[in-house]
């Protein structure tokens, strides 16, 4: 799109979405390892948006806002996002008069598969299907994705 801002680092395109590599990821004040802590992710497969980039630093933020610097080494391209909505009904396919596959609540991390201009493929915990985008954080409302 025009006007994209790109990474100084990797022209990829900030902001952008990834997930958290590891079971323990450091969020820095600063970017660099003198910089204290503020924080940990506690979760593997977490979506995080980075923001900016710095050698082997990004810094990102979640979805509540909270950001950070983070080493290039403890993100993962694989995408993941975070339901927004309880109970979210995930269907076989993406039409709100399909049948529903499985129901999801607030707070589940799922894999991000296939998005088109409303609709996003997800999986987990063994289940998968279609849900409305608008129902997830870790994906841009105008994202498609093959």
């Amino acid at each position: 799109m025009a006007g994209e801002t790109r990474g100084s680092v990797t022209n990829l395109p900030i902001p952008r979405f990834v997930s958290t590599k590891t079971d323990e990821t450091n969020v820095r004040r600063g970017p660099s390892l003198t910089h204290r802590i503020d924080w940990v992710f506690q979760r593997r497969g977490m979506p995080v948006e980075v923001t900016a980039e710095h050698g082997h630093w990004r810094r990102v933020r979640d979805r509540d806002g909270a950001g950070g610097w983070v080493h290039y080494s403890l993100l993962s391209g694989v995408r993941t996002v975070i339901v927004e909505q309880d109970m979210l009904d995930v269907f076989i396919t993406p039409d709100p008069d399909a049948p529903i596959s499985a129901r999801f609540e607030t707070g589940v991390i799922a894999r991000l598969g296939e998005c088109n201009a409303d609709w996003c493929h997800i999986s987990a915990g063994g289940y998968k299907g279609w849900v409305r985008k608008a129902t997830l954080w870790g994906v841009d409302p105008d994202e498609i994705r093959d």
